[in-house]
């Protein structure tokens, strides 16, 4: 390769490498638009000394937020104020939880999402009443109903549920 085409590989592999950067990352606040700098308004005293990783996630969320239905936000705000009433306790639990369901398969997750979606489909009292009962259950009753859903799970489902309680021995049996 010549000299000249080697400058020119050069200049290519920079450029490329600069427009491959995100550009959130290099961005300060004056050069945030500003629907950015309303939303994230209370980190303006802050912002450019932030890390750029710091800066992507809240510029995410703040693209994900305007996004959002008007329904989403109210969600999303209540959910915002849940998590700030919760003790570190309660929110690590939260966390252990949520990572423990990312563990399990594909597969599951979608189940667990549906019967959620079904759940919270029903009226408000027919959920309390489901929680109602459930709370009002016995362990035994409890041991009982969840020995019925295994009966009825395929034998790949249960082949799933197996191996899932295999690779995660801390996991708590028949809650």
């Amino acid at each position: 390769m010549s000299n000249k085409a080697n400058i020119i590989s050069i200049v290519m592999l920079a450029l490329a490498v600069t427009l491959s950067v995100n550009p959130a990352m290099a961005q300060s606040w004056q050069e945030l638009g500003p629907q950015e700098q309303k939303l994230l308004g209370k980190m303006k005293n802050q912002w450019d000394q932030l890390p750029p990783e710091r800066r992507q996630r809240l510029l995410r969320g703040a693209k994900r937020w305007q996004e959002m239905t008007p329904e989403q936000r109210r969600t999303a705000k209540q959910r915002i104020k849940r998590w700030r009433q919760m003790t570190p306790e309660q929110r690590a639990a939260v966390r252990e939880r949520y990572q423990r369901f990312r563990q399990l398969p594909q597969e599951v997750q979608e189940r667990i999402r549906q019967r959620r979606a079904r759940f919270q489909s029903l009226p408000p009292e027919k959920r309390q009443q489901l929680r109602r009962q459930w709370q009002d259950m016995t362990p035994e009753q409890r041991r009982q109903l969840r020995q019925q859903r295994l009966q009825r799970m395929t034998p790949e489902q249960k082949r799933q549920l197996r191996n899932y309680r295999r690779s995660h021995p801390g996991m708590r049996r028949g809650r």
